[in-house]
């Protein structure tokens, strides 16, 4: 059989590189950049290469399984859809619909399935409903929800055009951008400096990224909304402001002036780890830069202050002149306008609670770290994931693992037997992302251009393979209250066969600002996409704020008053700390590792243990540690034992270990991840402590302590 060569994405992360997957005898034999896509045009890091792994990996789920014992054995669709209707209704029945659970994990918003994730949930009608973006992008959502009237509009960096490139925890260089999708970061980086800009990284540690800027700046963990704060006040005292901007878009601006008009570099410099003179200068630089953006993420957003912060960095930008403008934050234009509608989604901020009182309801959901506790406290008694492993990825002291096993019934929509699925009654895989055709819908929102892409399906998927969006569909007519059932699960099940993501994405194309109902003929079609090489480049961003902001006068908010509360409370002085708990700790990523998803195809997981303690020189030292022997590292919460790894690259006082490992457990179904387990860092994390407005678990910046392996705790 003749090779063939296949264009698509790779949909492992929020970049979404354009690939050219070349098969042979119906195995995948390379995978390559795609050098037509309009995006990433070629680029494409190690992870692309893991989508065949993916699909050939001898341990993914190709037919749904039922628990018997401790062992999964086969079943069929039907009998599975049948016994998992039957069950859910009988819990519903018996304990009210909020007493089913349902979770989201973050590979569900890459395909776009996730609007069947969606229906499902209205259908279960649960309060009790979690995604993974309460331990992602939820204090970015809450500050653009308060500023602009929107969750949507968190504002996109225009790296491709700024003069001023400042990144605050985040790594581009690695993840490639996230809310800011910019495949090939480090080239866009060096693009910045190469057209004369200047780029600027502020971190704990030196990352990848801050190796290809102009300057680093090793701020102390946890100190980023001091910085931010002494930043403004020299930018307000000094009258470095566009005065002109802020009269034009923006509300507050005399509320921001007095609470910054005693914060002064010199008071912020100590709480924030950097000097009084570098925070004037980087103030000055980015007033005194033609166009320049501020962009932070994960590093900044998973801690106690996240929303603070993020608030912060866009009345930065705001106040500088760099909002909605080109070179400075933006919005995009996607093909289905979903920042137009943001402003009408009601976010429901504290609707409900849960149980406790203590956790509230932002965009119709509860923050993750309430899950364990409404499930041991048994207000959850069955369970519905999609495409999550919380078990690793949340902060839950390790109960939820026991709490999961406590369940009721529990069905997983799930590739794997994971540390998490591992619980399941019965689990429903859907057939392989290189078995699916889709349009992305949904990362457009924050591309750093406006596009649209087409990925074609590579193999045929088999004869008895579900799409997630099918087994979702199933779902739904399965949990419908018994009268309903009788009248329209088989109309439901019509309606969804014609009712594909293809289908549904086609429609909001046709409708939304490029398409044919607006453009006519000439107007965007799928057909016209698929039909392209490497997707369609819509153009540049374009300022549009004034058409999607939803606040009640139509002005940006500067000024939450609650945000000026918090911020005023904030510490100045540091409280000696008398527990032993002396080091911060942080997280890292590295290219081959995207959370716990690969760690089950060798090429991801070869050479070198990266489940490491990262630490400086002086704090190895004053323990007495060398490089590579086995530490415990201990919180107050848990402990875990890793390798020690030694670097200049982190700041001193603070450590970092990567997420997404821990991979130890009896019965997981992924053989090569179970033999390079690694250590669950999440079990240093309190799941009490939360960003301090969204509820999003604070997994940065804990305190903690690191001691040879076996030595006293005293």
């Amino acid at each position: 059989m003749s090779a063939k060569t296949i264009a698509r994405q790779c949909t492992l992360c929020e970049a979404h590189c354009g690939i050219l997957v070349t098969v042979e005898e119906q195995r995948v034999r390379r995978i390559e950049g795609n050098p037509d896509d309009v995006l990433s045009k070629g680029y494409i890091c190690p992870k692309a290469t893991a989508m065949g792994g993916l699909h050939h990996d001898p341990d993914r789920l190709r037919t749904p399984v039922r628990r018997v014992g401790s062992t999964f054995e086969p079943i069929g669709w039907d009998e599975a859809f049948d016994e998992i209707g039957r069950r859910l209704r009988a819990v519903r029945a018996e304990h009210g619909a909020s007493a089913i659970g349902m979770y989201l994990g973050n590979p569900a918003a890459h395909s776009s399935s996730v609007i069947y994730g969606a229906l499902l949930r209205a259908v279960l009608a649960t309060k009790h409903f979690f995604t993974a973006s309460s331990i992602d992008q939820f204090p970015q959502e809450f500050a653009a929800w308060r500023m602009f009237g929107s969750n949507l509009l968190m504002p996109v960096a225009d790296i491709d055009r700024t003069d001023r490139l400042v990144v605050l925890g985040a790594n581009p260089a690695v993840s490639n951008g996230s809310i800011s999708t910019m495949p090939n970061a480090k080239q866009r980086i060096k693009d910045v400096r190469g057209r004369g800009g200047t780029v600027v990284v502020i971190d704990p540690r030196r990352t990848e990224t801050a190796r290809l800027a102009d300057e680093h700046v090793a701020v102390a963990a946890g100190g980023d909304p001091y910085l931010l704060l002494g930043m403004l006040h020299v930018l307000v005292t000094e009258k470095l402001c566009d005065e002109a901007a802020i009269a034009r878009q923006c509300s507050g601006w005399g509320e921001i002036r007095a609470l910054v008009s005693d914060l002064t570099p010199e008071r912020m410099a100590g709480p924030a780890g950097v000097p009084a003179e570098v925070i004037r200068r980087l103030a000055r630089e980015h007033a005194a830069a033609r166009s320049a953006v501020l962009y932070a993420r994960l590093g900044v957003c998973l801690q106690v202050t996240g929303t603070l912060t993020h608030w912060l960095v866009n009345v930065v930008n705001a106040v500088t002149g760099n909002l909605d403008r080109a070179g400075g934050q933006m919005f995009a234009t996607p093909p289905i306008d979903a920042p137009r509608l943001g402003k009408y989604l009601p976010m429901g901020h504290g609707a409900w609670t849960d149980s406790s009182g203590r956790f509230k309801s932002f965009r119709s959901e509860l923050p993750v770290a309430a899950l364990t506790g409404e499930i041991r406290g048994g207000a959850i008694r069955a369970m519905v994931t999609y495409a999550g492993n919380p078990v690793l990825s949340t902060p839950n002291r390790g109960e939820l693992d026991a709490a999961l096993a406590g369940l009721d019934f529990y069905v997983a929509v799930d590739m794997y037997v994971t540390e998490t699925t591992r619980h399941a009654d019965i689990i429903l895989p859907p057939i392989s992302p290189l078995e699916r055709e889709e349009v992305d819908v949904l990362l457009p929102v924050f591309s750093v251009r406006n596009n649209m892409r087409y990925s074609a399906r590579v193999f045929d998927p088999p004869a008895d393979g579900l799409e997630d969006w099918e087994i979702l569909a199933r779902l739904i007519t399965e949990v419908l209250p018994l009268p309903a059932r009788r009248w329209s699960a088989g109309v439901l099940r019509r309606v969804f066969d014609q009712a594909s993501p293809m289908r549904l994405s086609a429609l909001g194309v046709a409708a939304g600002p490029y398409g044919v109902l607006r453009k006519g003929m000439r107007g965007l079609t799928i057909a016209k996409v698929r039909a392209s090489a490497g997707g369609m480049d819509l153009g540049a961003l374009r300022p549009r704020l004034r058409q999607l902001i939803g606040t009640g006068d139509h002005r940006v908010c500067l000024a939450p008053p609650d945000f000026v509360t918090a911020a005023r409370a904030l510490r100045v002085d540091a409280e000696p700390r008398t527990d032993g708990f002396d080091l911060r700790l942080i997280g890292r990523r590295h290219l081959r590792s995207n959370n716990s998803w690969l760690h089950n195809v060798p090429e991801m997981v070869k050479g070198r243990d990266r489940c490491t303690v990262l630490m400086h020189p002086e704090d190895a030292a004053a323990r007495g540690l060398a490089a590579g022997v086995a530490v415990t590292v201990a919180s107050a919460t848990g402990q875990i034992e890793v390798p020690v790894e030694i670097s200049a690259d982190i700041r001193p006082g603070t450590v970092a270990v990567p997420h997404g490992w821990g991979h130890g457990e009896p019965g997981v179904g992924w053989q090569v991840a179970a033999s390079v387990p690694g250590k669950n860092v999440n079990l240093l994390h309190d799941p009490g402590l939360t960003d301090m407005f969204s509820g999003a678990a604070a997994v940065n910046s804990t305190w903690v302590r690191v001691r040879a392996a076996g030595a006293s705790s005293r």
